[in-house]
């Protein structure tokens, strides 16, 4: 082999060791979750870790949680476009905190490129078994008919101002003409365990959360906002039954930072969505009454767009900001 042909070699294996994502890669990718550790939206990311070892090497899960999301989708959004930092956009990241904050670190629409959407998780009006009980709610109509018959005696709870249970409790009180004092917590737990304490009369919370406590018939579901029933849920009717076109559900997915090259995005794609597809994730996900759902870098970004437009509105028409 002569000296010219020795040189190409050497920089086309070097190349290969240096390049993103490479097939040579060493450098280990980091995924920023930017919620706290134990949640739906971090376990379901390291699972997807464990699922992708084999085709992309050791993913790294970074939980930057703060400012609602707005911490850790920054750090990604201020990331080298190289494919190894990515992280998880939510509906709170990426369609509600736009409207709600009066200043953003970031731009939900141009700093980020989509890579699959991974989850989408019906939310759930839930209501403290022992109150349903001893106010004989035992269904949608219930609800709404003791609320017109005890006008300010109910109150719902929710993660804080503009958070997803916020504002699905805002389109319910507007679609069903009554009132509840909403009561913000710091975070979708606390909410939760107000609810189990009686401090709060319902909440509208996700599926993937409130499953444990509707297993153990601490909690009594009344209905899901997902646009139809959920399998996950038999026997709950959606609150598009009562409410024609009522749909708030909550979704995560991957994206990367704006100008990460296509073909980076297509290999992440690829991996992620296989990953989703997979039977083992498929169980483990039900686990969390959480449903997997690949899709294309294109489609991913369009539905975030149409999300950001849905929310616009929403949040406009319950007053929330956060300055």
């Amino acid at each position: 082999m002569n000296r010219r042909n020795i040189l190409l070699s050497a920089a086309t294996i070097a190349t290969a060791f240096a390049s993103p994502l490479g097939y040579a890669q060493d450098a280990p990718i980091r995924l920023i979750v930017p919620y706290a550790p134990g949640g739906p939206l971090d376990v379901t990311s390291r699972a997807l870790a464990e699922r992708v070892r084999d085709t992309l090497g050791t993913v790294i899960i970074d939980n930057k949680a703060g400012a609602g999301g707005n911490i850790g989708a920054d750090a990604v959004a201020k990331a080298a476009p190289d494919g190894l930092t990515i992280g998880l956009a939510a509906t709170a990241t990426h369609a509600v905190n736009p409207w709600l904050y009066s200043r953003m670190p970031y731009d939900a629409a141009k700093d980020f490129s989509g890579i699959t959407q991974m989850v989408s998780v019906p939310n759930v009006l839930v209501i403290n078994s022992a109150k349903a009980a001893e106010l004989k709610i035992n269904n949608v109509a219930d609800l709404i008919a003791y609320a017109k018959a005890n006008p300010a005696k109910l109150n719902y709870g929710s993660g804080g101002n503009g958070s997803a249970g916020h504002l699905a409790g805002e389109m319910f009180k507007q679609r069903a003409g009554i009132y509840a004092l909403h009561i913000p917590y710091r975070g979708a737990s606390p909410a939760q365990l107000a609810l189990l304490a009686g401090e709060v009369d319902f909440n509208i919370d996700n599926l993937a959360a409130a499953a444990p406590n509707i297993r153990s018939g601490k909690l009594k579901a009344l209905a899901v906002t997902s646009p139809q029933a959920s399998a996950m849920l038999p026997g709950v009717p959606p609150l598009s039954a009562t409410f024609k076109g009522f749909a708030i559900e909550t979704w995560w997915g991957l994206v990367a930072p704006a100008g990460t090259p296509k073909p980076i995005i297509a290999k992440l794609n690829k991996a992620f969505v296989a990953a989703l597809n997979a039977p083992e994730t498929k169980t483990r996900f039900a686990a969390l009454m959480a449903e997997p759902v690949g899709t294309t870098p294109e489609q991913f970004d369009a539905f975030m767009a149409s999300e950001r437009a849905k929310y616009q509105q929403v949040v406009k028409a319950s007053g929330a900001k956060v300055d």
